[in-house]
């Protein structure tokens, strides 16, 4: 997918953004965690950003909160400098680290929920005592003895119960059974209608997250390489089985994503980039014979983008 169609497809009908990056690049040595990207999340949206293990996808956020410092470019939230304003931007984010470490081991639950709740004026007790029943968060449990599923229970206390303007979740479901992911699922889906909120979630559940999900990212390789609104996406990368004559190639400018499944002389089924119509003209002019188009769940589309070893 082209950068000329995310752009177009992002820009339409937003007049704000919530997260805003240009040439956000980042080094760890000679690895480049990041490189030159220019990520845009509008106000309101639930932007799902997604990558293979090692994309950059925590590294973002950590420059997002200035967790972390950029080697170069320029991180905004809500028209805030991150790096100039790092406490402002803070103040009004919820976020759950990829990491399971809510720190302050000696203090209990309920200790710390009220030292960091001192930290947020906007901080709802009573919104809180309903997360804290509905996550089950065992109040005079130390943080030291908490267990991974325990700990992100109550780091997720912690990011909503202030009714921040952003949340920022770095894999929120991680560490929890189904169940328990089930209700986080629905609590998210109840914070969002409740409080006017902008999301920006990673996650390896692309499915957990699909109905509420309306804008995609794709990082591979510390590039971000799609971003565009779910609907966009899922129109523009189809599957299409098609029928190969003797001796037949593929048009120079055919976007191929993933996997080339079945022979090339024979009946394949691909999933290619692109409109429609103008995908099936292209091929019916190399000589290709189109058989069937089909529309792919938001996984399949988005997965598509990303190597062959992470969609298994």
């Amino acid at each position: 997918m082209s950068n000329t169609l995310d752009d177009r497809a992002l820009h339409s009908g937003v007049s704000t953004y919530a997260v805003s990056t240009r040439g956000l690049t980042k080094r760890y040595g000679a690895d480049v965690a990041l490189s030159a990207v220019d990520l845009r999340v509008p106000e309101g949206a639930v932007f799902v950003l997604l990558g293979a293990n090692g994309a950059g996808k925590s590294t973002a956020l950590k420059l997002l909160l200035n967790l972390e410092r950029a080697d170069s470019g320029v991180a905004e939230v809500f028209g805030l400098d991150t790096r100039s304003a790092g406490p402002r931007v803070r103040a009004q984010v919820g976020y759950v680290p990829e990491r399971h470490d809510a720190g302050y081991r000696w203090m209990t639950c309920d200790r710390l929920l009220e030292h960091v709740a001192a930290y947020y004026p906007a901080w709802d007790h009573s919104y809180a005592e309903l997360l804290i029943g509905a996550l089950e968060i065992r109040r005079n449990r130390k943080i030291g003895g908490l267990s991974k599923g325990d700990t992100r229970r109550l780091q997720l206390v912690m990011a909503l119960a202030h009714r921040p303007p952003l949340l920022v979740l770095d894999e929120p479901t991680d560490g929890l059974d189904p169940l328990v992911r089930k209700r986080v699922l629905t609590l998210l889906a109840e914070h969002l209608a409740d409080s006017p909120t902008t999301v920006l979630i990673t996650t390896h559940h692309i499915h957990e997250v699909e109905s509420l999900a309306d804008h995609v990212g794709i990082l591979r390789a510390g590039q971000l390489v799609v971003q565009v609104p779910r609907d966009e996406l899922q129109r523009t990368v189809r599957r299409y089985r098609i029928e190969l004559p003797d001796g037949w190639e593929a048009p120079r400018d055919l976007v191929i994503a993933g996997p080339r499944s079945g022979r090339p002389t024979r009946e394949a089924s691909w999933t290619i980039v692109g409109e429609e119509r103008e995908v099936s003209e292209r091929l019916t002019t190399s000589g290709a014979r189109v058989r069937d188009v089909s529309s792919l769940p938001l996984e399949e589309a988005a997965l598509a983008f990303l190597p062959d070893e992470s969609a298994r």
